[in-house]
């Protein structure tokens, strides 16, 4: 069954038509004339943003994700819905933290534009210093040593994409993309970078959306949260996002989706429920986890879906979405319904110095913890609000 995205998330037009039509021409040029490298190109972003370079017929196209089957099903996607280009298009399936990636982008790395796509991007992904570590290594290290490679070999522009969460963070995945930013800013020094902060990207991988259709594909019940509303972008949209600041975001620049009537603020209770009826079930609210696994056995023959609606009781959860602070200066004239924080390029060196020193520390000693983490998270970021509530995502159906 196709679903009408746009429906489920509370709006009846494309977010950035206006911005993309506007720039269409001078877009088509850039693409067709210029060679693009996209890191994590097989996660849902990933996927949307290399969907938008394809389509417009680029020199090259080259696509490196660490997961096989999503790039397989990237090339059987493009090849179903705009066939092939004229130029060098390839995919690989490499972890860019490898050795297998250096040796590869030294004899391939020939490119204008250089995108990274790739991050732990799920709050739950906190709860224990291991996956933190990664998540520090992924979203932080790899994102600095891919700009390495990018200026060693004369790369024009990087591209690196942020999150909502990083604005005012309260938990760690946010922080992290929060210092991302900062590391970006150092190194925009030495090559012209440029990012986006954006909102919840509608059924992508991993998403509570998502598990939407894993739950009925699976005839299983739907749990959502009642008390916690997002804005949400469609994969097309932010694949667009992600472009036009890759394109034409100036050095330091990140963009954003402008909040106006056309963004609409919804819960996912709410979409829970236009979905069900989408799919033609009646949803039926539960009051327990039980209840609701016993009820899916017999509810469904009856054309009805049983569902959770729970308060959000989790840690990190953020309870409203912003894409910039009070301190931040922004550019809500140049475009119809995407915004610019103009960063002023200002850099901690040494509070950035300090960071990855200590990190080094601790993966030289092969011991930390998450308290360590954390604490080096707060002299980093002391506007940091987390707040361990000893409950995670995990630990709920």
């Amino acid at each position: 069954m196709v679903v009408n995205i746009l429906n489920l998330i509370g709006r009846n037009k494309k977010l950035f038509e206006k911005d993309v039509q506007a720039y269409s021409d001078k877009i088509k040029s850039l693409v067709e004339s210029s060679k693009f490298l996209v890191l994590g190109g097989a996660g849902s972003i990933g996927q949307a943003v290399t969907k938008e370079i394809f389509k417009r017929n680029p020199l090259k196209l080259h696509v490196v994700d660490i997961s096989e089957n999503n790039l397989v099903e990237l090339v059987r996607d493009l090849r179903s819905s705009h066939g092939y280009i004229d130029g060098d298009f390839r995919t690989f399936a490499i972890d860019i933290g490898s050795l297998e990636y250096h040796v590869y982008f030294e004899n391939e790395g020939d490119f204008d534009y250089v995108l990274n796509l790739s991050a732990l991007k799920h709050v739950r992904s906190e709860k224990d210093p291991y996956t933190l570590m990664r998540m520090i290594e992924t979203n932080i290290f790899n994102t600095e040593k891919t700009i390495d490679q990018a200026v060693s070999l004369g790369a024009q522009k990087y591209f690196c994409v942020s999150t909502d969460k990083a604005a005012n963070p309260v938990n760690l995945m946010g922080a992290s993309k929060r210092i991302m930013e900062m590391f970006l800013m150092q190194r925009s020094q030495q090559i012209q970078i440029s990012t986006a902060r954006f909102a919840n990207v509608a059924f992508s991988d991993g998403s509570l959306l998502h598990g939407f259709n894993q739950r009925i594909a699976k005839k299983q019940p739907i749990v959502a949260p009642r008390d916690v509303k997002r804005y949400f972008v469609t994969s097309q949209e932010s694949g667009e996002l992600c472009l036009m600041s890759c394109l034409f975001g100036e050095n330091g620049d990140i963009y954003f989706p402008k909040l106006s009537e056309n963004l609409h603020l919804i819960s996912f209770a709410e979409i829970a429920k236009k979905y069900l009826i989408v799919m033609g079930y009646a949803p039926f609210e539960c009051s327990s986890e039980d209840e609701a696994r016993e009820l899916i056995g017999t509810l469904p023959e009856q054309g009805k879906w049983p569902c959770l609606f729970t308060l959000s009781d989790t840690t990190g959860e953020k309870d409203f979405e912003e894409f910039y602070t009070d301190a931040e200066v922004l550019d809500l004239n140049t475009y119809s319904d995407l915004g610019v924080i103009k960063n002023n390029l200002d850099v901690e060196k040494e509070k950035l110095e300090k960071f990855k020193n200590r990190i080094e520390h601790f993966k030289e000693k092969k011991s930390w913890t998450k308290k360590d983490l954390i604490e080096l998270f707060n002299q980093m970021l002391p506007e940091l609000d987390h707040q361990e509530k000893g409950k995670f995502l995990d630990s709920k159906m």
